[in-house]
């Protein structure tokens, strides 16, 4: 079995999801990770699927689906002895504020300076209000409270507040 990520772009339309999914049931594919969202009226799924298939069979049988309506179809294999486990400790970072350029670009930095990995990262621009939440891993012994203090200040200079706390885990 192969593991594969499979990534579909294009302006966003009824019937997406259910096309992509059901053809990778229908070579025998199990989704094991998913992201699914729309930017500005722009559809963006990221897959990750592990099946019998080639890369290139999931493609030839995706590629006629979406092909006409311009939506743009990737297949790549990936690592299969990767487990995706966490290493560290989960953490939630929000950022808000005004919107100005190099919001992201500031604040993953501070996080990587620290060993901070961004497993999950969302922005919104609702009106003038820039909103940034992202899910981050710390590796163990890493202290929270510096980084946290760090983004404060890096968020300050940038006219945005920033919160870090750790992350809730669910129970089921």
């Amino acid at each position: 079995m192969s593991l594969l990520a499979v990534t579909v772009l294009g302006r966003d339309r009824p019937g997406i999801i259910a096309e992509a999914t059901g053809a990778l049931t229908d070579l025998g594919g199990n989704l094991e990770d998913s992201s699914m969202t729309l930017l500005r009226g722009h559809f963006a799924m990221t897959l990750v699927v592990r099946t019998d298939a080639s890369a290139d069979q999931v493609r030839a049988a995706l590629a006629p689906r979406f092909d006409d309506d311009g939506l743009a179809v990737f297949v790549i294999a990936l690592d299969a002895s990767s487990s995706g486990a966490p290493a560290g400790n989960g953490y939630v970072l929000s950022v808000h504020g005004a919107d100005r350029v190099g919001i992201v670009a500031a604040i993953t930095a501070v996080l990587a300076e620290h060993g901070g990995n961004v497993t999950d990262l969302t922005t919104r621009l609702a009106g003038a209000l820039y909103i940034l939440v992202a899910e981050v891993e710390l590796p163990a012994g890493a202290d929270a409270a510096v980084l946290a203090q760090r983004l404060t200040d890096t968020a300050r200079e940038l006219g945005v507040e920033a919160t870090l706390r750790p992350a809730e885990t669910d129970v089921l």
